[in-house]
């Protein structure tokens, strides 16, 4: 009872005490400070979330309103980036302003924008816009992800050796030819099985740019190439998947934690590993007088330049040069074939038109060369529209302007990401008649003769156009003529039932997995 009666005082007092602090305060001016008080830290939150909104310097192209941290998530496509960046084309227009979360990137579309800026002021968008998934991996080193002095450097040098070992040359044609060749042998031991072809047209390209790097091809089934192949698949199905997309929107976020990044880099770093190793036995082997590949043109003119501090010519970036290189020369080559092949599949009458052709031009036994392109109209008409149709790389490879610029009356600060939207280009009906359909008159004029279109951009502009463009083109020519020269396809279900839509797709477009039946002709 003592106890109950102190506790009661005590409380009594309290209570007494608190209506003093008040001042005597009544319950409606004690609510009219809670108000204030609310008022007051709803402010603060206010003021937080404006300093972190997405900050517009100079007078960046209109674009969709971005929300503080989440920029225009809200207003993107499940279906991926690039349908969103379509859509607000159409409200606005040809070159406007989009927030990966709090990044504002510029995007270019249709033919005249993106030529305005990657060609008419090449210099100025030279440089290499984030892509962020590959930034923990590269760091700005190596021929693709450099910037200024040292990727002009690196970038004439590369040209330069790929030249000499035959890129652009008779040998490299010899070199393309042989490797379809041996394909062939390979395919013709299959005896007409089911075959998924993503293995060989995989190993293929592969080798064309291993011959001019290494210095070598591999076996098709060489446990070590299998290895090496495997990893540089899984890694552009990764880069081009959604969660890769979502990465590139809040990757200072995310990447502290587990994901598709932490995989990817993974594997890279497992592919450089390999090279350095390849690299220390180039050393060991090394002629300064009789380079015989890449590799040992580079580790020369690393020894050249040890001494001056400032060279670009260092093991670093030997390496990710090497792995530019190869991912680049291998997965875009590799993913046309294996979405040509089967277009051909779900349009039998167009490849019926190709053994026309080559029968007529190259008969049965003599070996495709770069030359019969100009005699095989139609077949070259294919061979664009499918690289058309596919759209490998439909972001683009992104850019970066270098110095403050003005363009289109805007004002686009150092520094600013663009992203020149191929797809915008490669399927717009002003210069496409069907743009979603393959039509390989796209490329042919009324009396069936090869046309240029100058939308057909499918490796890019500018400054930073694949290095090895005119190495695909002969590969794509020598392959699909190579294969359709000696095998009939046979598909698996009827034409109008294959399905041709992306397995993936963000910043390539993957094909789905298919079968097909290779009978020689």
């Amino acid at each position: 009872m003592k106890l109950h009666n102190v506790v009661g005082r005590q409380v009594r007092d309290k209570s007494h005490s608190s209506r003093l602090q008040l001042g005597g305060r009544q319950p409606d001016q004690v609510m009219e400070l809670s108000v204030l008080l609310l008022l007051a830290l709803l402010t603060g939150l206010l003021l937080l979330l404006a300093r972190c909104h997405p900050k517009a310097y100079g007078c960046l192209p209109p674009g969709p309103h971005p929300l503080p941290f989440l920029g225009n998530l809200l207003q993107m496509d499940r279906s991926g980036l690039l349908k969103s960046f379509l859509r607000f084309r159409e409200k606005y227009g040809d070159v406007f302003t989009v927030y990966l979360g709090p990044r504002p990137v510029v995007m270019l579309c249709g033919i005249k924008a993106i030529r305005e800026a990657l060609v008419d002021q090449a210099e100025t968008f030279s440089g290499q816009g984030k892509i962020a998934i590959l930034e923990a991996v590269f760091q700005g080193y190596g021929v693709v992800f450099a910037n200024g002095e040292c990727r002009k450097t690196l970038r004439r040098f590369s040209l330069a050796t790929m030249r000499d070992f035959g890129m652009g040359k008779w040998s490299m044609e010899e070199r393309i030819q042989e490797e379809a060749q041996c394909l062939v042998e390979e395919l013709r031991k299959t005896q007409g099985a089911l075959q998924d072809p993503t293995l060989f047209f995989h190993s293929m390209t592969t080798n064309i740019i291993c011959s001019i790097v290494f210095g070598k091809r591999f076996g098709y089934r060489d446990p070590e190439f299998l290895w090496l192949l495997d990893l540089f698949y899984q890694s552009f199905t990764l880069i081009s998947s959604f969660s890769s997309q979502v990465f590139e929107l809040f990757h200072n976020f995310l990447k502290y934690f587990p994901g598709t990044h932490r995989q990817v880099y993974k594997n890279l770093q497992e592919i450089t590993h390999f090279i350095d190793r390849v690299v220390e036995k180039h050393r060991e082997t090394l002629d300064p007088s009789s380079p015989q590949d890449f590799i040992d043109a580079y580790l020369i003119r690393m020894d050249k330049e040890k001494a001056d501090p400032r060279s670009e010519f260092h093991q670093r970036n030997l390496i990710y040069t090497v792995l530019s290189l190869i991912f680049a020369g291998t997965e875009t080559t590799s993913i046309t074939l294996r979405y040509g092949f089967l277009l051909l599949l779900k349009y039998p009458h167009i490849t019926a038109k190709i053994h026309e052709e080559i029968d007529q031009v190259i008969g049965p036994h003599r070996i495709p060369s770069v030359d019969d392109r100009v005699k095989m109209p139609y077949t070259d008409a294919v061979i664009h529209e499918i690289q058309r149709l596919t759209d490998i790389v439909p972001m683009g490879v992104p850019h970066n302007v270098i110095r403050d610029t003005h363009f289109r009356g805007y004002l686009l600060p150092k520094g600013t990401d663009v992203f020149p939207l191929l797809g915008s280009v490669l399927k717009d009906p002003k210069y496409f008649r069907y743009p979603d359909a393959f039509y390989p008159q796209h490329f042919l004029d009324e009396q069936g003769h090869f046309k240029k279109n100058e939308a057909f951009v499918p490796f890019s502009s500018g400054k930073r156009i694949c290095l090895g463009e005119a190495m695909a083109r002969m590969e794509l020519f020598l392959y699909f003529t190579s294969i359709l020269q000696n095998f009939s396809l046979h598909p698996l279900v009827p034409p109008a039932d294959i399905d041709i839509t992306p397995r993936v797709s963000g910043f390539g477009n993957i094909p789905p997995t298919y079968e097909l039946c290779l009978k020689a002709r």
